[in-house]
């Protein structure tokens, strides 16, 4: 007799495996092998040694460029070993080059931290209070539940990875790509957990088998991921990179790109983005099961449980919508009078993003949920639980953006670049940005990567005699992509650690993902800009 006939196996508790925790994994809390708790504490101490000596073996190169280029190159350098690293956090690792620059005297510090103050950075924490307004309130969970109980929708495993992505990408236009996909990942979770039921009772897989190396679950967690990437690209405010790449490519070519243009721009290489998504994750994590059951009982009863919409929850509404108006109105002004009208150049003036961002979340502490005890919408303390790393990241991100401009770094770089590389036409100089923000995006922070790229991609642009408006937008564009390792997003990251996601599933995906989503940004981003004039 053998050991499995002695020793039955045990039936897995599906919910148990899936919903022991409230929230998602993040890879801190996870249980590392010792072999990756090895490679975790190596990268780390390697940073704390790596990036002073790759900053001090820069700057003693006999170079011909002018000290204050080579300084900040060098310091530069030492914090993309840092962000790549991280012996210390991301946004702290930012702040440390800022010091630095001050420090080794690049520029005075009220320049270096003027960037600290654009209107951008208003954006930010406007956006943010809202998208946290949305979360407290379930406004964002409202949304995806009544999207999720359409007809037909919870029928098929087809339709549930397509809709769910559907939501993601809308949401997190307009809401952190992070906290959208952190929001939504328990819905995932729970909607799996009915599928693995139901493939446990059905006997189509082992009594002992782990739910959690699901291909329906992998498919499910992974759309969620790369569908708020997608959607984050279809407004300025929906990922940090476009507000970067956005103000660096008004800056450097005196165009300035509206809500409206953008949308108009983003919206049908979006929208062919996720079809491409749908297709690549289905056909490489083919769902073990196409039609379902269960999960639409499943939405109901999760619908019923949030109940009737609360005041809170129709405030923040209220907010948003104002919020979104006023950020598309300067646009419709636009359409209807021109852009050189004054009537235009008023209203664009006025509603300036920033402002109308901090005016939509101020609303929030304006309008009352309970009067006679004077409650708002939001308290501060609400309001101060916002992502203010990213917010760090962001600036620190801008200065050395705008510094690479300022001190001529970027020219030289663009210079030396087009020479090097013979990068002379609009296509060829399109494509390296674009391969150039994606490959710098896997290893480091989306912001980084836009904050890097975009400012070398204008000015080997203006060598070669091409206008840097196109190769700098897919630059932008191609730093939200970036899909095959955890590190490559905080979304990845959110994916990876529900426990869904094997490393080996999502570099899988994610290299599949990234050069169809090259191909598109190459070849479609200048047919768009080409249509809706965009830049011009």
């Amino acid at each position: 007799m053998t050991s499995d006939e002695t020793v039955p196996r045990a039936r897995t508790d599906v919910a148990k495996a899936l919903l022991g925790q409230a929230t998602y994994r993040s890879l801190g809390e996870q249980r590392l092998s010792p072999a990756e708790e090895r490679f975790e504490r190596g990268r780390r101490t390697t940073g704390l040694w790596l990036a002073p000596l790759v900053t001090a073996a820069f700057l003693v190169l006999p170079l011909d460029m002018p000290p204050s280029q080579q300084t900040l190159a060098g310091i530069l350098l030492g914090v993309i070993v840092m962000w790549v690293t991280e012996p210390v956090p991301i946004p702290v690792g930012g702040l440390i080059g800022v010091a630095a620059i001050v420090l080794f005297g690049v520029v005075p510090a009220d320049e270096a931290l003027e960037p600290f103050g654009s209107t951008t950075i208003f954006t930010f924490i406007g956006a943010f209070i809202l998208a946290q307004a949305m979360l407290k309130h379930g406004v964002a969970r409202r949304f995806a539940f009544f999207i999720l109980s359409l007809p037909g929708v919870g029928g098929s495993t087809f339709r549930l990875i397509t809709a769910f992505g559907l939501i993601t990408c809308v949401l997190s236009a307009f809401v952190s790509n992070t906290a959208t996909v952190a929001m939504l990942l328990p819905t995932a979770l729970g909607m799996l957990t009915v599928i693995a039921k139901m493939l446990q009772d059905r006997g189509m897989v082992a009594e002992d088998f782990d739910p959690a190396r699901l291909r329906v679950g992998a498919a499910l967690v992974l759309m969620l991921a790369y569908g708020a990437s997608v959607g984050g690209l279809l407004t300025p405010v929906g990922s940090p990179p476009n507000l970067i790449g956005r103000g660096l490519i008004e800056e450097a070519t005196g165009e300035r790109i509206s809500f409206a243009q953008w949308m108009l721009t983003a919206l049908p290489l979006c929208a062919l983005m996720f079809v491409v998504l749908v297709v690549v994750l289905l056909l490489l994590n083919k769902p073990e099961i196409r039609r379902i059951e269960g999960v639409e009982e499943y939405i109901r009863h999760e619908r019923a449980e949030l109940g009737s919409m609360s005041r809170a929850e129709k405030n923040t509404l209220l907010a948003f919508g104002v919020t979104v108006a006023l950020w598309i109105l300067p646009g419709i002004v636009a359409l209807a009078a021109g852009t050189d009208s004054p009537v235009y150049e008023t209203f664009s003036g006025r509603l300036n993003e920033g402002i109308v961002a901090v005016l939509g979340a101020s609303l929030l502490f304006l309008l009352p949920t309970h009067w006679g005890r004077r409650e708002t919408t939001l308290n501060w303390s609400d309001a101060a639980r916002i992502d203010w790393g990213t917010i760090l990241l962001f600036g620190t991100g801008i200065i050395f953006g705008s510094l690479l401009e300022d001190t001529g770094l970027a020219k030289t770089i663009g210079n030396e670049a087009s020479g090097a590389l013979g990068l002379s036409s609009l296509f060829a100089i399109t494509a390296f940005a674009v391969v150039l923000a994606i490959v710098i995006s896997e290893t480091t922070s989306n912001t980084a990567s836009a904050a890097v790229v975009v400012p070398i991609i204008i000015p080997i642009a203006v060598a070669a005699g091409v206008d840097p408006f196109v190769p700098a937008l897919a630059a932008t564009f191609a730093a939200s992509f970036g899909f095959m390792l955890p590190v490559s997003t905080p979304q990845n990251a959110i994916a990876y650690g529900s426990g869904v996601v094997p490393i080996t599933t999502m570099i899988r995906s994610g290299f599949g993902f990234d050069i169809f989503g090259a191909i598109l940004i190459i070849l479609g981003l200048p047919l768009m800009v080409a249509l809706t004039g965009i830049g011009g």
